[in-house]
C-alpha cells in the first residue's frame, strides 16, 4: 500500500490469484470517507506499490514484461523505494543489506548492512531519510541518504515488519503483532 496524504487516497495492491480471472488489481480508498473510490485491473501479479509526491503518480510493480533488468549484488531483493529527484533507487535485501542503485546508470553506489532481513522500506524526500522495518529483532532503521549512513535505529517489537509512513507529516506507523498496537514516530530531525 501507498498513501497520498494530499490527496487523501491509499493505493492498495491486490496479488490476486493466477487462476482467478480479473483479481490482479489495484483498490484506490478515500481515506476520510473509508470508500474504495476505483479498483483497478491490471494486467498481472503485483507486489508493491509507492507515490510520487510531486506528479501524485503511484506506480506498481506488476509481474509482466520485464523492460529493464538491474543486478542487486544481494539475496532477496525486497523492499523497494526511490528518490526520483536524485534518480536512487533503494533496495532492501534478505541478505541483511541496504542498496542504492542509479537509475540512470544502473550502477549500484553503495551497500550497507541492516540489523536484519527487511520488510518494508520508506523514502521521505524533505528529510531524505529511508525507513527500513526489520522484524527481527523488532526495529526500524533510519538513514541518511545523503551518504546513506544510518542515523538511528528505533526498537519496535518482534515481527513487526509491516509499516506506513506519511509525508505531510513525517511520521512512520508501525504494526506490533506481538501486542496487538501500532506504534507512531515522527521524525523530527
Amino acid at each position: 500500500m501507498s498513501f497520498d496524504a494530499r490527496r487523501d487516497l491509499l493505493f492498495a495492491a491486490h496479488v490476486g490469484d493466477r487462476g482467478l480471472p480479473g483479481s490482479f488489481t489495484v483498490s484506490v480508498i478515500k481515506v476520510a470517507a473509508r470508500a474504495v473510490v476505483a479498483d483497478i485491473p491490471v494486467p498481472g501479479r503485483t507486489r508493491w506499490t509507492i507515490v510520487d509526491p510531486a506528479s501524485h503518480a503511484c506506480y506498481v510493480n506488476i509481474a509482466l514484461r520485464v523492460s529493464r533488468v538491474i543486478p542487486i549484488p544481494a539475496t532477496g531483493p525486497h523492499g523497494l523505494d526511490a528518490d526520483v529527484e536524485r534518480l536512487r533507487l533503494f533496495c532492501a535485501c534478505d541478505g541483511d543489506s541496504l542498496v542504492e542503485v542509479d537509475l540512470d546508470s544502473a550502477e549500484i553506489i553503495r551497500t550497507v548492512d541492516l540489523t536484519g532481513a527487511p520488510d518494508v522500506i520508506f523514502f521521505n524526500s524533505r528529510l531524505r531519510h529511508l525507513y527500513v522495518a526489520v522484524g527481527d529483532p523488532g526495529v526500524i532503521e533510519v538513514f541518511d541518504t545523503a551518504r546513506l549512513r544510518r542515523v538511528e535505529r528505533v526498537l519496535t517489537e518482534r515481527d513487526a515488519h509491516t509499516m506506513a509512513f506519511d509525508s505531510a507529516h513525517d511520521t512512520v506507523y508501525a504494526l506490533l503483532p506481538e501486542t496487538h498496537r501500532a506504534a507512531i514516530f515522527l521524525d523530527a530531525e
